[in-house]
């Protein structure tokens, strides 16, 4: 994305954030061009907002919080949550289609991240009124009782690689509890929580409940995360600028939940359902392109069929096909240029240090010259000191490493800085829960990979992956806090 210079008044397909519940330009009339990751073209402009804006979306927030919609109850709170949700699947193709142009993503993973959206809303609708306290037996004459508070105002900093989903699953468990939301979206991607924030006043969100305000991360990013008005951070992204947030956030004497990425390992024993596990191993790295934090980037293969495996996967590889998101194949684009490059490099110096590529997908003849494009390539056996075995690409580029036996293949799955998703293919019941109790990691998937969204699955890392849950009732308990009641009645 780069810097226009036409302001706000003149750019004319430009998206306002969303403050106070009026649709406003930058304070200092600023915009950044959105550009179309199929061909390279800018088709649409977003405020480049400043400290000054996000200033004004903490402030909205606050008297939000503290007036109106801090006087809902849990059953309103939810009501309004289950609206937006049936707003956004009733928008599902026009949502879907403008998610597609801005990320490069195909038009059916477009669509299917809407749904998803939708339900994340429903899912914390239908709990806010749920998220009950209890008693504690203490002395006698004495009750005590937990309740949970909202923290207040929470910051939320949403990636470009699925907007829609990651600003629903923290959004929506942070509205449920009653905060009040001020959200930036990444400057690559970010128009359709714009237009979410537009559908959350039409459905009757009060002024400043839910506040999204764009621009660049190292501006309008930065100046949420070091607000002293934040009472709680939400943070997805890179491991490196997860520690500038958890930074500034101890600067506040504040929380924060941060999910930062993966190498994630799917490991395939000899007695695995290869038929079953095949297409799963090759869509797990293939889905948005591979740039997904839970992607199966990394395919650990029991030696006496390590082979067979991957004579079984090179075909299917081979298949794989990207092109432009209104094309509708298996990937997309990279989401910009500087991706595109970090992909290519990863692939390059892979190839430079001897690593096999034994398969490579196919970039569509006519697609786009202007267009982000890098073709699909699965490397293997991958040393085990080798970059590929425990960096993440963030791209479509598959590994593949023979282990010897079950202790073996645990040490290598568990031999990166990152744990957030493994996959364990078996038919042996005890062997299945064995392993995936060693994982050190935050989802464990038998016999298969990823669950329609997971949205009532709590998801989350450890190590550098990250630390905190969203998704599922447990990303309530993270966007409230307790409160311990002591009452003395003799």
């Amino acid at each position: 994305m780069t810097v226009s210079d036409e302001t706000a008044r003149t750019t004319p397909a430009l998206q306002l954030n969303v403050i106070g519940g009026r649709s406003r330009p930058a304070g200092d009339g600023r915009t950044l061009d959105v550009v179309c990751p199929s061909d390279g073209a800018v088709f649409a402009a977003i405020a480049r907002s400043g400290a000054a804006d996000i200033d004004a979306a903490v402030t909205a927030a606050r008297a939000a919080f503290e007036g109106p919609w801090g006087r809902f109850t849990a059953v309103e709170r939810g009501r309004l949550l289950s609206r937006l949700g049936g707003a956004i699947a009733a928008r599902v193709d026009e949502l879907g289609a403008l998610e597609s142009q801005d990320t490069g993503k195909p038009l059916s993973q477009g669509r299917a991240d809407m749904v998803a959206t939708a339900r994340y809303f429903e899912f914390y609708g239908t709990s806010a009124d749920k998220l009950h306290g209890e008693t504690i037996p203490f002395l006698n004459g004495y009750t005590v009782a937990v309740v949970r508070d909202p923290h207040g105002v929470t910051g939320h900093i949403v990636p470009w690689n699925y907007p829609a989903q990651i600003f629903g699953r923290s959004v929506g468990a942070s509205l449920a509890c009653g905060n009040a939301c001020v959200v930036k979206p990444a400057e690559d991607a970010g128009l359709s929580l714009l237009r979410i924030a537009e559908l959350a006043l039409d459905v009757g969100f009060p002024d400043g409940a839910l506040n999204v305000v764009s621009g660049l991360g190292e501006e309008a990013g930065a100046a949420l995360a070091g607000h002293p008005g934040i009472d709680f951070l939400s943070f997805t992204g890179s491991p490196e600028v997860g520690a500038l947030v958890q930074a500034a956030a101890g600067r506040n004497h504040i929380g924060c939940t941060l999910e930062l990425g993966g190498k994630s390992p799917q490991l395939v024993f000899a007695d695995a359902d290869l038929d079953a596990a095949l297409p799963v191993l090759v869509k797990a790295i293939v889905q948005n392109g591979g740039q997904t934090c839970s992607a199966g980037s990394r395919v650990l293969i029991e030696r006496r069929i390590y082979d067979e495996v991957v004579e079984a996967l090179v075909p299917r590889f081979s298949e794989v096909r990207a092109g432009p998101h209104h094309m509708d194949l298996d990937l997309g684009p990279m989401v910009n240029a500087a991706q595109k490059r970090r992909v290519e490099a990863f692939a390059a110096r892979a190839r430079r240090a001897g690593v096999p590529a034994l398969a490579e997908g196919t970039i569509v003849d006519g697609a786009p010259a202007g267009g982000f494009y890098v073709a699909p390539v699965l490397f293997g056996p991958v040393p085990r000191a080798n970059e590929l075995a425990s960096e993440e690409v963030f791209g479509p580029v598959l590994s593949l490493m023979p282990f010897d036996d079950e202790g073996d293949g645990v040490r290598l799955a568990n031999g990166t800085p990152y744990g957030l998703v493994a996959g364990v293919w078996t038919r042996d019941a005890a062997r299945s829960m064995r392993v995936a109790r060693a994982m050190r990691c935050g989802q464990v998937f038998v016999n298969g990979y990823g669950a329609g969204g997971g949205i009532e699955l709590p998801f989350g890392g450890v190590k550098k992956s990250g630390h905190g849950r969203e998704k599922g009732f447990e990303a309530l308990y993270e966007f409230s806090a307790s409160k311990t009641i002591v009452l003395n009645h003799g």
